[in-house]
């Protein structure tokens, strides 16, 4: 949990400091004025979605404490390279070198959890490392600030520069740590985990055979061809990319920021302030997915909390569409609500990610390839979806992204009521065909489902 904290603030701090570079001075030096920042992640994007699925068969084979760190360190190196960027062009290129590097950090420890945690303790574990995105972005608005009050102009870089050298120099040290500090799996721990003793083994071992979940095996044609004909295959990827969809809006608020001016002609906010404004919203997004995983492990459900952000996500959505279509008439501060209360929305990851645990604890490379698709969908589908919903070049009065995000998050309530609704069919069906064959299937307490799903 450690390693997968530090690691992930660092990841979203790689990230997403390309926006906050973009409103500090790297649009105007590099002559940024189309849609480039949203090419910047369409490049992303794309290599982000094509490594994805090879690195998740790849940690069954390689040990995650080599191979995470290892890409860790590369993205370190890429980041930090962009610092000496003189075109979009050679952003571009290093944001596909980011991307490859960067597709295996957050689907990689989330499937390292489900080897590891129970079913009551999942949800929190992961809401607790995917708030750590949040926390990267906080700091990259927090960072920038700091770093365009001290090191503007030092050694003749501008302050945006710096943002990549500091990120980059961070990343590398951070990676080198993760080979001492992630664990592997128990049934084939990490040597060189010296922190991680026999008897920590044996009872990771016991309590993950208590609820039904088994141990790592590595990912074969077989089993590949067995998770392509299960419905959990195709429903649980829609349902996580639509959740990712449906609050996206949120990722351009310090556009809106910049976009705002007085009466006299003077911009509303400077630089710093367009940078750390966004950094509150960082804190409610933290303070809910908490809210949202804790929630999940003490009542044992997910599909209801999903269904409970969509409803406070629709809020949001539906209010900004009526200020884009009349923003003269609308008062601008619902506008301000609006992005703030998106961010209550953003504690959907762990709940999809705990609840494929749920449904599939004895089929641990059924897991770990949704895993896979999952994410790869996501910025498969963003690689071009995010240039013609959100472009940059419409800040902030899109045209029809938020009514985009108001379906999106219909059908975030539809699906996940009818995932439940589904796999509860299924569950009785099974045990009036065992009844009939004179077995009883054993009862396992672990909420959306049973261990045998």
């Amino acid at each position: 949990m450690t390693f997968g904290c530090v690691s992930q603030i660092i990841k979203y701090l790689d990230q997403t400091n390309i926006s906050s570079a973009f409103v500090s001075g790297m649009r105007e030096d590099l002559g940024l004025y189309g849609d480039e920042l949203n090419y910047f992640t369409t490049y992303f994007s794309i290599s982000y979605c094509l490594m994805l699925i090879p690195s998740q068969v790849i940690i069954t084979y390689v040990r995650p404490s080599l191979w995470l760190p290892g890409l860790e360190i590369g993205w370190g190196l890429v980041t930090g390279l962009i610092a000496f960027s003189q075109n979009a062009h050679q952003i571009y290129a290093l944001r596909v070198l980011l991307g490859l590097f960067e597709s295996s950090a957050w689907p990689g420890m989330m499937t390292l959890f489900m080897y590891w945690y129970t079913p009551m303790e999942l949800a929190k574990r992961m809401g607790f490392y995917h708030s750590c995105q949040a926390v990267g972005s906080m700091m990259s608005g927090a960072l920038q600030v700091a770093i365009l009050n001290t090191l503007e102009g030092k050694l003749g870089l501008r302050g945006w520069r710096w943002l990549f050298v500091i990120n980059g120099i961070i990343t590398v040290f951070i990676g080198m740590a993760g080979f001492f500090m992630l664990p592997d799996y128990p049934n084939r721990p990490n040597p060189r985990a010296a922190w991680l003793t026999d008897e920590h083994i044996t009872m990771a071992n016991e309590r993950l055979d208590r609820h039904g979940r088994d141990d790592a095996k590595r990912i074969t044609w077989k089993s590949a061809k067995r998770t392509f004909s299960m419905w959990i295959t195709y429903l649980i990827p829609a349902l996580y990319i639509l959740t990712v969809l449906a609050p996206y809006g949120y990722n351009y608020f310090n556009l809106f920021l910049k976009s705002l001016i007085n009466a006299d002609g003077t911009p509303t906010w400077n630089t710093e302030q367009v940078n750390a404004i966004p950094i509150a919203g960082g804190a409610v997004n933290v303070l809910f997915v908490w809210i949202w995983a804790i929630l999940s492990d003490v009542i044992q459900t997910r599909w209801t909390l999903l269904v409970a952000q969509a409803i406070i996500g629709l809020v949001p959505c539906v209010i900004m569409s009526i200020w884009t279509s009349d923003p003269i008439n609308t008062p601008l501060s619902a506008a301000y609500a609006s992005y703030f209360m998106t961010y209550m929305s953003l504690g959907t990851a762990p709940l999809v990610m705990s609840w494929l645990s749920d449904l599939l604890p004895q089929d641990s490379e059924a897991r770990t390839l949704i895993v896979g698709y999952s994410i790869a969908g996501v910025y498969a589908v963003l690689s071009w979806s995010q240039v013609l919903i959100w472009p940059a070049s419409q800040a902030p009065l899109y045209k029809f992204a938020w009514q985009l995000s108001i379906g999106f998050w219909a059908m975030v309530i539809i699906m996940s009521w009818g995932i439940h609704s589904f796999r509860g069919f299924l569950s009785q069906h099974r045990k009036v065909d065992q009844m009939g064959n004179g077995r009883v299937e054993p009862a396992v307490a672990n909420g959306e489902g049973n261990s045998h799903a």
